[in-house]
């Protein structure tokens, strides 16, 4: 069989179990309300949790980028790619975390990717070794993807049960008989899927007692979670206290493009020498890095946005349930709305389109199966009366569909 045949039947399998997905066009900037297909929408599935992707400010900030800079840089940090407002915003990211120092990269996909491998394939002075890495089973890809690039010979890849610290814990306690080179411990910050909090405190005691590093992907986090944005580690109490924090330009920070890494300064000097996404890859244009700059300013000087997140959650959280519909408890702007099967998935979500609400329907293999879900995702941008004119379209096609 050919590769264009293989490929074909494929996409006919995909098709056939309703797993195809599709991509509906927006013919507007992203915010509260987009346009598709020439009609106005609510939109709730988007990482734009703060509104910042279509706000004055930072589009302003933007154009200034281009004005002043250009429009790209047109090579790598190390050659000619480094500008004074690269090392502008890696100072104000790692002074918004609390870290030494912070190291960007094109996004934060290609940051997990470049971190974990950097390390592990680093013989460091040491001919034999054996690195461990400790992984929480619901971690996003780009984790999943970047302890893959170890090399198997040099490195154990090992997966605890999500956020359950004492199986963590066990299989720390059944490797202390072996004799690890560098251990890591790799958590997303808030998990996308189900928009619950990895136990941090906990996980930094673990890590300490076993001298393993702490890594924590907080992308959905940043701008979100904790009283000022500053993310997990904010909110439950250890700011300041990962060792190594990963983190995108993306969602919160202004919806475009861009990844961090954030730890310590040596650390980081290690990565600019050795992580290959960072130096083989183009730096960021300077639109994106000026206007990240004033995304971070803009939260220093003024929570009223994440606390304007956190309002509508609270009111979408409790309106939603009272609708009917199952949800994953939980306080972040990721609500799961819990539908079984993924054909109710998507049809529930085809359906909410034609009444007026943009949101995406997720399924196996995304999601074990029997959990498929929408996942609505809350933004700043959104006042009472859109969020109320959303709940009625839930009320309505939930009824029709037998969702409630």
């Amino acid at each position: 069989m050919s590769l264009n045949e293989s490929i074909c039947l494929e996409l006919e399998r995909l098709e056939r179990t309703k797993t195809f997905k599709t991509e509906t066009i927006i013919e507007s900037e992203q915010g509260a309300v987009v346009r598709v297909a020439g009609k106005d929408v609510i939109m709730l599935g988007s990482n734009n949790y703060l509104g910042l992707a279509s706000h004055p400010r930072i589009k302003e900030a933007a154009i200034r980028g281009i004005r002043e800079y250009g429009y790209g840089v047109s090579s790598v940090r190390f050659l000619c790619g480094t500008l004074t407002v690269h090392r502008q915003l890696e100072e104000k990211i790692a002074g918004f975390l609390g870290t030494e120092d912070s190291i960007l990269y094109s996004s934060c996909f290609a940051a997990n990717e470049g971190f974990f491998a950097s390390i592990v394939n680093e013989k460091l002075g040491l001919e034999l070794y054996r690195d461990v890495i400790y992984s929480d089973r619901l971690n996003h890809a780009s984790i999943i993807d970047g302890t893959r690039l170890c090399r198997v010979e040099v490195v154990h890849r090992k997966v605890y049960e999500h956020a359950d610290v004492n199986d963590l814990r066990r299989m720390l306690e059944e490797d202390r008989r072996f004799s690890y080179r560098f251990g890591f411990i790799a958590t997303d910050g808030v998990f996308s899927m189900e928009g619950d909090l990895a136990p941090l405190p906990a996980l930094i005691e673990a890590a300490a007692a076993s001298g393993h590093l702490l890594f924590v992907d907080d992308s959905h986090a940043v701008g979100v979670a904790g009283r000022t944005g500053r993310g997990t580690p904010e909110q439950l109490g250890v700011h300041g206290k990962v060792d190594v924090l990963s983190g995108t330009l993306g969602k919160a920070m202004g919806g475009a493009a861009g990844g961090y890494i954030a730890g310590p300064k040596d650390l980081l000097a290690f990565l600019r020498q050795k992580s290959r996404p960072y130096t083989f890859s183009n730096s960021l244009p300077p639109s994106i890095v000026v206007a990240a700059i004033e995304a971070f300013t803009m939260l220093e000087q003024d929570p009223s946005l994440v606390e304007q997140l956190h309002s509508n959650t609270k009111y979408f959280r409790k309106h939603i349930r009272q609708l009917g519909f199952r949800i994953l408890e939980g306080d972040h702007p990721i609500v799961p709305i819990m539908l079984g099967e993924a054909s109710m998935a998507m049809e529930m979500s085809n359906s909410l389109l034609d009444e007026g609400v943009y949101i995406k329907g997720l399924w196996y293999p995304v999601v074990p199966k029997g959990e498929a879900r929408l996942r609505a995702q809350i933004s700043a941008a959104l006042d009472e009366a859109a969020m109320d004119r959303a709940l009625s379209a839930f009320e309505k096609v939930g009824r029709r569909i037998g969702a409630i």
